[in-house]
């Protein structure tokens, strides 16, 4: 995550603006990002961009066909907003924890913006309080999820499979799978009609400029808690992390191998 932070803040807070952003605070008038949660700092930051950032010239418009046309591109966001409303309704009346969960990682794949590790904090806070998954479980299936190819939002299978009764096993994760990619996939074939027209609007521009600034500060607010809060104990725990860092981005080892020799020598300080 400290990877991603810092390659994120080079290419998305290249200014003074986007950087007081990234640090998690907005200019005045529109308070402090960092007190929100993170969809509340996604929107401060398309407000302060929208509203304060100056993009440059405009590529021109390329006119692709996507293969999905308009009036199915209304379809399927209307769709999308549908099941958000109908899960987040079903989670408010059902005394239900599939119901809940399935709100949950619904929510966590339609509100993700800026890269999937965005979806560690708002999945923490979805399933760490409630009891479903424990904390140290819940870090250490993100660790691994660093270890294998594929995006990041596959952590909600091991995260479906570790949950207790009615969920858990191959079926809760089976379930909380489909639960977070869904959204994505609506959201991204319905906005394909429009991305064209979308891109072309200065304000547009702007405000996913902002919005993008906020995600790095998302993302450093998650390093620190709950990863470093979490798994950062004493100097020795600092050292190793600091080692393992030094090879995955100095000598750009795989992440493979530094998830496995960190594994490795936990185990051995821990003896």
């Amino acid at each position: 995550m400290a990877q991603a932070v810092l390659g994120m803040a080079r290419s998305l807070c290249p200014d003074r603006l986007r950087a007081g952003l990234g640090r998690g605070r907005c200019p005045a008038g529109a308070g402090r990002a960092r007190h929100l949660g993170a969809a509340g700092r996604h929107r401060a930051g398309g407000v302060v961009g929208w509203r304060m950032l100056n993009v440059g010239p405009l590529a021109p418009a390329q006119h692709r066909g996507y293969g999905v046309s308009r009036r199915a591109g209304a379809v399927l966001l209307a769709l999308f907003a549908l099941l958000l409303a109908a899960l987040l309704l079903w989670a408010s009346v059902a005394d239900s924890m599939v119901a809940s969960a399935m709100a949950v990682f619904y929510q966590a794949g339609a509100l993700v913006f800026g890269g999937g590790h965005v979806v560690l904090p708002l999945l923490q806070a979805g399933v760490v309080p409630p009891g479903w998954v424990g904390n140290d479980a819940f870090l250490a299936g993100y660790g691994a999820a660093q270890a294998v190819p594929g995006p990041l939002f596959t952590y909600a299978a091991y995260l479906g499979a570790v949950m207790p009764h009615p969920l858990g096993g191959w079926g809760g994760a089976a379930l909380m799978l489909g639960a977070i990619f869904v959204p994505a996939l609506l959201l991204v074939a319905g906005a394909l009609p429009f991305w064209e027209l979308l891109r072309q609007r200065p304000a547009v521009q702007r405000a996913v400029g902002g919005v993008n600034a906020a995600v790095v500060g998302i993302l450093g607010a998650a390093l620190y808690d709950p990863v470093w809060t979490s798994a950062v104990h004493s100097r020795t725990d600092f050292a190793l992390a600091l080692a393992a860092f030094g090879l995955l981005v100095h000598a750009r080892w795989s992440p493979v191998w530094v998830v496995g020799l960190a594994a490795m020598a936990g185990w051995w300080l821990g003896r």
